[in-house]
């Protein structure tokens, strides 16, 4: 297994299925680096320095250490319930959010739901959007009216990583950007 699909594996385990390797998260979504570690390596050559360069090298920055590294947890983008003690954040005042053509409908009509995960992820920029959308398929990008929500009573959350989180955005302060030629 590369580095790439170690990393989607430290993912699945730190945001949705702990119980894979064994080992269990505390109400922050932390665990246990040795844990994770050991957990891991019962399936394939794994090791500290391993799990140091994947943390360090990951482009999305999806994990993080705790100062003395006996502790790492996901960012964002758990599906199952944990504190990650995100601090409410005053947004700018626009954010996007990518996702693919199929589910154009379906937003136009309930907004952006944060499906299995507990929040709905957006970026600060098109392109980080639009790459979010390319992975399902044929990309739409949503201008998100965040200033408004947030003046309406809105709660945000901004990650370590840059990722703006919020429990829904409803269809009203949503707008479609103009489809981009596709190029998968």
């Amino acid at each position: 297994m590369n580095r790439d699909e170690t990393g989607r594996f430290i993912a699945l385990i730190l945001r949705h299925r702990p119980e894979t390797i064994g080992i269990a998260l505390d109400e922050h979504g932390w665990a246990d680096t040795e844990e994770l570690v050991a957990g891991i390596a019962r399936f394939r050559p794994f090791d500290m320095s391993m799990l140091e360069e994947i943390v360090r090298t990951d482009a999305k920055q999806r994990y993080s250490f705790n100062d003395d590294k006996t502790r790492i947890r996901a960012n964002q983008g758990h599906s199952i319930p944990v504190d990650a003690e995100l601090r409410k954040a005053v947004p700018p005042d626009i954010l996007y959010h990518g996702t693919a053509l199929k589910y154009a409908a379906a937003i136009a009509e309930q907004g952006l739901l944060p499906k299995a995960r507990l929040y709905v992820h957006l970026s600060g920029d098109t392109d980080t959007a639009r790459a979010v959308g390319k992975r399902h398929g044929k990309p739409v990008v949503y201008q998100i009216d965040s200033r408004r929500m947030h003046e309406d009573g809105f709660d945000f959350c901004c990650s370590v990583n840059g990722v703006w989180l919020t429990r829904t955005v409803p269809p009203g302060y949503l707008r479609r950007l103009p489809d981009e030629p596709y190029q998968p």
